[in-house]
C-alpha cells in the first residue's frame, strides 16, 4: 500500500513494480492511477484493505503544522494502529536536524529542530518506530521537472546567501525511490536512515559548477534567507549507513544531473 501519489510517489511505484510488487496508491483526492483516502481520517483508514508493506510518502500540500498534523502525526498513528504489525516505512525528512556549524549528521546525531514541523515530524517518527517501522530521513527531492536550486540559478533569480558556505543536501527523486525500494526489501526494523546524496556541495560551490557549466553567471551575494520554510540550517548529511546496506545513489551528486533536468524545467 502507498500512502501518498505526488512528485515521489508517482516515482516509488513504477520502481516496486518493476520489482514485482503489486502497488495499490492512495492521495488525498484520489486520481491519476491512485484511489482516494485521507489517512487524517480513522473512520477513513478503517475501510482500506489488507495490505503486505506500507509506505507513507504523502506531501503536507505545502501547510503549515496544521498539515504536518493531519499527515504525518495522525497519518502514521492511524495506518499503525489499524494494521498492527503490517511492516510500516514513513518518510520524514532531513530538516529534523537543525545544525549550523557544517558538520558531518548522521542518524545518531542530535534532532532539535526549531520549528513546529520539525517537531511534529519527529513526532510522526517515534510513532513509526514504536510501531517497528523505518524511517527514511530525504534531503531536498529534486529530479526531473523540480529543482528550485537549477530553476533559480537559469531564470537569474538565485542569491548567494552571504560567503556561500551553506550546505545544500539533496537527493535525486529516482534515487530516493530505489532507496525506499531497497529499505523495504532488506528486512530492516524499527531504524532510521538518511536518504541523501554522497556530496553535499556548499552553495557558492554549486554555483561555480553550474555556472561553468551552462556558462552564465554567478549569482550575486545577498542575506542568509531565514524565511525558509523549513528552516536555515548548516550541516552535511550522510548516507554512509544506507551505503553500509548495499544501496548506491544513481547521482551521487546534484551536478551529476543537472543538464538531464534543466530542460525539464
Amino acid at each position: 500500500m502507498l500512502i501518498g501519489h505526488g512528485y515521489l510517489g508517482a516515482a516509488v511505484a513504477p520502481v516496486f513494480r518493476e520489482a514485482g510488487w503489486d502497488v495499490m496508491p492512495f492521495s488525498l483526492s484520489g486520481g491519476e492511477g491512485s484511489l482516494a483516502c485521507d489517512v487524517a481520517d480513522r473512520a477513513a483508514v478503517d475501510h482500506l484493505p489488507v495490505a503486505d508493506f506500507i509506505i507513507h510518502c504523502a506531501a503536507s500540500g505545502r501547510g503549515g503544522a496544521e498539515a504536518y498534523q493531519r499527515v504525518y502525526v495522525d497519518g502514521c498513528r492511524n495506518l499503525t494502529e489499524k494494521f498492527p504489525g503490517v511492516p510500516f516505512l514513513f518518510t520524514s525528512s532531513t530538516s529534523v536536524y537543525s545544525q549550523t556549524d557544517g558538520s558531518v549528521v548522521t542518524e545518531e546525531s542530535p534532532t532539535e529542530p526549531d520549528r513546529e514541523t520539525g517537531r511534529l515530524l519527529l513526532e510522526a517518527e517515534r510513532i513509526t518506530l514504536d510501531a517497528g517501522g523505518i524511517v527514511a530521513r530525504l534531503a531536498g527531492i529534486y529530479g526531473p521537472g523540480r529543482s528550485v536550486i537549477l530553476r533559480k540559478f537559469l531564470s537569474g533569480e538565485a542569491v548567494i546567501e552571504e560567503d556561500g558556505r551553506r550546505y545544500l543536501n539533496q537527493i535525486h527523486r529516482d534515487d530516493a525511490a530505489r532507496a525506499i525500494l531497497h529499505l523495504a526489501t532488506s528486512g530492516v526494523q524499527k531504524a532510521v536512515f538518511n536518504v541523501s546524496d554522497s556530496m553535499p556541495l556548499t552553495q557558492i560551490e554549486c554555483y561555480r559548477r553550474l555556472s561553468e557549466i551552462f556558462d552564465l553567471p554567478m549569482p550575486p551575494s545577498g542575506p542568509r534567507d531565514l524565511d525558509r520554510k523549513r528552516g536555515w540550517t548548516h550541516k552535511r548529511v550522510s548516507n554512509a549507513k544506507l551505503q553500509a546496506c548495499g544501496w548506491q545513489p544513481i547521482f551521487p551528486c546534484f551536478i551529476d544531473a543537472a543538464t538531464a533536468i534543466a530542460p525539464t524545467l
